[in-house]
Parts: C-alpha cells; structure tokens; sequence
C-alpha cells in the first residue's frame, strides 16, 4: 500500500535528521553551515525612534522565568514544563499577546533590542507548552514545507500586521539589523545544547551586561566548548553561524577566546584549532 500524503510526511520528518547526518561530514567546517538560515533583513523592522521615551513591561516574564527556570550543579539552565500552572500558562499567553499588540517600530532601539529577544524566548516557551510533553523542540512539526522540520518557519505571531515566525525574528530582524554574534547566546531554541535560558527578561538598561553574561556563560560550559585529549570540540552554533563570528575558523576561536576563562583559556590558546562540533537536541526539561 502506498503511504498517504500525511503518512509519508510524518515518516521523512523522522528520517531527514538522519539523512542529513549521512550527508553531512562531522568536524568543524561540514556541510551543515551551508544550510543554515542567512542574515536576511526584514527591512521593515529597520524602524525605530530613537527618541522614544516608551517602555514596555517585562515584569510578567521575569516572573514566570523565577517561578520554572532552575540552574543545575554544571550551570546549565532547565525548565518545568510539567510544572507549570494553567494561571501561568495564561499569564504566559497574555503576555505574548500584549507584545505583539505594541507599535514596537515607535521605540528606541534599546527596547527593541530587548522586546525582540524576550519575545522570542517567551514565544518558544509557550511553543513547547502548547505541544508537551516531547522529547526535542524538532518535533513540533508545525512549519510549512516538505522538509520543514520543528516549528521555527511556522508565522505564530502578528505585529503591526506583519504575520511573524520565530525564523523571522531570529535572522531577518535580530542578526541584520544589530549584527551582534552575542545575540546567539540570548537566544533560546529550548534544548539542552543551546544557550542558557537566561535567570531574568533582558532589560534595555543592562543589555551589555547581560548579553556579555549570557556569552560567558555559554563559552565556558561544555556546551560551548569542550577539550578532550587535546581536541576541541565546540557547539554547532558557531559552525552554523560562521560568518557572524568573524567568518573564519581562526576569528570564531578569537571570538570564543574573548569569553574564555581560567584553564579553558590557557588550553585554548595552547591549542590553537577547532577540531569539532556537537548539539544536543534533546528538550531542556528540568525533569
């Protein structure tokens, strides 16, 4: 019998991450980053005013963040998926709501720049909760394509009538229009490889700090870099993100030493390459 379109779907889904393993030479500098989505800018969103005095409220994500983001012994930070209440699944949702209902290209860009990453991050929380339990953010097959995997391409959001994936933001909005590498380590795609979700909202009066914090933090865990038997592995992050690195291997290893510390920064620069990469997709559960 031949497979139903859905069926045939569903089956490619699941065999395409292993496909593109077979394709794909493992190591620093393999084929991956070919596919990884370019910095394409929404020109749209360029607007701001930089005038503005206009704020906007993270109070209602700063709570939600303290009530089910736990730190673990390594650093690394998980969520309560199973935890969370129907109140603040709400109090998730309104906020969502009331971000998107903002006329965001009136502010300044400092408050953009934060809007945009808490956004993200919120708009990704509540992605997962809507489809819980899973086991990989991957499976949230909801964006449109044939080959479309996770839920990154799917339009979840309307801002001044402009229909808003989480791709969009990510990298026709936030990597375009600052052009700050940082920006990966604020980012979070929900799983345990990337990037902590971070212990409070970014604040536009502290986004140095925290963007500078979130680098450090990713840099020296095993997540962002690790040495084993003299080999350095680093996340994907930077062999799919290339070129906002520097675009060069030697630049991504001089980015990745500016947040270097102690023995990691001495082994690194003794080292002196990148021999490989590694992501795990796995849901950052705190279960």
């Amino acid at each position: 019998m031949t497979p139903g379109p859905r069926k045939s779907n569903r089956v490619l889904s699941r065999l395409l991450p292993a496909l593109l393993a077979f394709f794909f030479c493992s190591g620093f500098g393999s084929g991956e980053r070919w596919f990884a989505p370019n910095a394409a800018l929404w020109e749209r969103w360029s607007q701001s005013d930089q005038s503005s005095a206009l704020r906007i409220d993270h109070t209602a994500w700063d709570g939600f963040i303290a009530r089910y983001v736990v730190t673990g012994p390594n650093g690394a930070t998980r969520l309560r998926y199973a935890a969370v209440s129907s109140t603040d699944r709400a109090t998730l949702d309104a906020y969502v709501t009331t971000l998107t209902a903002l006329p965001i290209s009136r502010y300044n860009r400092r408050e953009q720049l934060a809007f945009w990453i808490n956004l993200y991050n919120a708009l990704t929380v509540k992605v997962v909760l809507e489809h819980y339990p899973v086991a990989s953010i991957r499976d949230i097959n909801i964006s449109p394509g044939f080959f479309q995997i996770g839920p990154w391409d799917k339009k979840l959001i309307a801002i001044e009538g402009q229909e808003i994936s989480l791709n969009d933001i990510e990298h026709r909005i936030l990597r375009p229009i600052w052009q700050d590498p940082r920006l990966h380590y604020a980012l979070n795609c929900a799983s345990i490889g990337c990037p902590n979700l971070a212990g409070a909202a970014y604040n536009p009066e502290a986004l140095e700090e925290q963007l500078r914090d979130s680098a450090v933090a990713f840099v020296n865990s095993p997540r962002g870099v690790k040495i084993d038997d003299q080999r350095v592995t680093v996340s994907k992050i930077y062999d799919w993100f290339h070129t906002d690195f520097g675009g060069t291997d030697a630049a991504v290893l001089q980015h990745i030493l500016q947040y270097a510390q102690d023995d990691l920064l001495t082994s690194l620069r003794t080292i002196g390459e990148i021999h490989d990469v590694a992501y795990d997709w796995r849901l950052n559960d705190a279960k």
